[in-house]
């Protein structure tokens, strides 16, 4: 369903990676792991379409992701080191904002429960600047709340700045978008338990 072919990564003058591939089927999880530098968020900005390779390219369903444009993007979801929220809107306005971008249809009602289920009861109001660091992750993951009907999820260091209780729910999250035919891309630096059947495993650099 998604498949990498010999790509390459050059960044300035210095090659990050080359000739990495992969084929994932419908219900995977695939972590991309590495030392820092190594080219991890480089290539999950490629699957989104976000980042030109130097060489090789990345087929959704047997066809070029460029070719499909916004086909394909309707079918992802991406997060990445940043939030990608706004500072002067809520909580509930940034995700009634993002699902309105993305063409979902958040309402009031479910925005406050995603907040809610994020651990954000009595803060579903406030302005994001005025939230901690770990708050403001939490609003922007609620997005997945909303995010089922995407095939495809790429996540850049989903569990950062999260307790426990948070990283469980987001494991769970991606464990069931998983188990119900989608497919999962993630990056991370913590050790975390994703209860998944087909789980793989892509190393960069020297990890």
């Amino acid at each position: 369903m998604l498949e990498a072919v010999n790509l390459e990564c050059v960044r300035g003058e210095r090659r990050l990676f080359r000739d990495v591939g992969f084929a994932l089927a419908e219900g995977t999880l695939l972590e991309v792991v590495g030392p820092n530098g190594s080219g991890k968020t480089s290539l999950l900005r490629m699957v989104c379409g976000l980042l030109m390779p130097a060489a090789g390219e990345i087929l959704w369903r047997g066809q070029g992701i460029r070719r499909l444009a916004e086909e394909y993007r309707g079918q992802l979801t991406y997060l990445g080191h940043h939030n990608a929220i706004k500072d002067d809107l809520s909580g509930v306005e940034n995700l009634l904002f993002s699902e309105t971008m993305a063409g979902g249809e958040a309402t009031q009602k479910s925005a406050r429960e995603a907040l809610s289920r994020f651990g954000l009861a009595g803060f579903e109001d406030l302005p994001t600047r005025v939230l901690s660091q770990g708050q403001k992750r939490r609003v922007g993951l609620a997005r997945l709340a909303f995010r089922a009907r995407c095939r495809l999820w790429v996540l850049d260091e989903p569990f950062v700045a999260l307790d426990v209780k948070a990283v469980r729910m987001i494991a769970d999250l991606v464990a069931n978008q998983v188990d119900s035919g989608g497919i999962v891309l993630l990056t991370t630096h913590q050790e975390v338990d994703v209860p998944v059947r087909n789980r793989q495993t892509l190393r960069l650099g020297h990890a």
